[in-house]
């Protein structure tokens, strides 16, 4: 197990001839553990998958996203403002700065994109703290970013933090206040609330939810029928789930998962970042690492990596998670097949 400060890479040096040496050997350290609490997850990771540290030294690894048209993982440095690409034969390079502010003065400690997704355009979907929106990046060299939404009837969003795109051409998105210099005591807010958002395929925008203190992740089941939100309130952590009519619009929210039950396994905090895989089992990050829960809500089992977990994500065929974690961009290889 590695410790924490162990200097495995710098962000900066990743992207020098030594890190894609190192890449190319394939031999990466290991951290943390796999915690089984159910029966089921032996059919999801194998008795001896183990946590793959690919890259460190970031300040806050966020949004991993795998790009299928190239097979390569983008993921976020927030605080640094920078989007970086990894591939298992180059390692890691910077793949866009700024990545989520553009402004000329400083802009607090989390400026740049945060959640990231690929939608069926091909397009990079990115939520973007300091530019306040949530934009698209068409990946083939067509054109510079387009804004999606930046705005709710002539408010301005907080910093919009995690987003899922529809097949349907539609994105749904979180509000929170965890990019803005102040938080939510920043005289910059416009909207009172932290909400949920759909950007319909017109463009129109809509206010789905706005009873979450502190919505965060966001994703689908794999029939696109159900909403799944993290809330990461530490006085109500849970995972909120929602159902999705035929028009876009969502139904009144479940309590689909409260992490306040990881309070007997010694184990404090709230969600985060959460994807699906094809079964409908939810990948959620949390205290430590990421937690497996089943369409039932059974908990059955918790990739420990020791340290704060920001979000994940499938690449590769589906059945590799990407995970961010602090200073950490990791992976472990799985038997599921995700929904990406």
């Amino acid at each position: 197990m590695i410790t924490r400060f162990l200097p495995l890479f710098t962000a900066l040096s990743l992207a020098l001839p030594g890190a894609s040496v190192y890449a190319q050997t394939a031999h990466f350290p290991t951290i943390g553990k796999v915690t089984r609490y159910d029966a089921r997850l032996d059919k999801l990771i194998g008795k001896d998958a183990s946590v793959e540290v690919l890259a460190s030294g970031f300040v806050w690894s966020e949004g991993p996203v795998w790009v299928k048209d190239g097979s390569f993982l983008l993921f976020s440095d927030v605080p640094r403002n920078t989007i970086y690409k990894w591939t298992e034969k180059e390692g890691l390079t910077p793949f866009m700065k700024p990545s989520g502010y553009t402004g000329v003065a400083p802009y607090g400690d989390e400026p740049g994109s945060n959640g990231l997704t690929i939608d069926a355009k091909g397009r990079l979907i990115s939520c973007e703290h300091g530019d306040r929106r949530v934009a698209a990046l068409p990946l083939t060299g067509q054109g510079g970013k387009r804004t999606l939404a930046d705005n709710f009837q002539g408010k301005r969003f907080n910093s919009p933090n995690d987003v899922v795109a529809h097949s349907n051409g539609s994105y749904y998105f979180t509000d929170p206040p965890y990019g803005m210099p102040l938080k939510e005591n920043d005289p910059t807010r416009e909207t009172p609330l932290f909400g949920v958002y759909r950007i319909a395929p017109s463009g129109e925008v809509s206010l789905l939810v706005n009873d979450l203190t502190r919505p965060n992740g966001i994703a689908l089941s794999p029939d696109e029928k159900t909403l799944y939100v993290a809330q990461s309130d530490v006085n109500r952590p849970v995972i909120m789930a929602y159902p999705v009519k035929a028009d876009g619009s969502i139904g009144a929210g479940n309590v689909f998962y409260d992490m306040k039950a990881l309070e007997k396994y010694g184990l404090k905090g709230a969600p985060d970042g959460l994807k699906t895989d094809k079964e409908g089992n939810i990948w959620t990050s949390g205290p430590r690492g990421v937690f497996i829960i089943a369409p039932d809500g059974t908990l059955l089992g918790h990739i420990d990596i020791g340290e704060n977990t920001a979000n994940c994500g499938w690449g590769d065929d589906g059945s590799t998670l990407y995970i961010t974690a602090d200073m950490y961009l990791c992976r472990i290889r799985t038997t599921a097949r995700g929904v990406f």
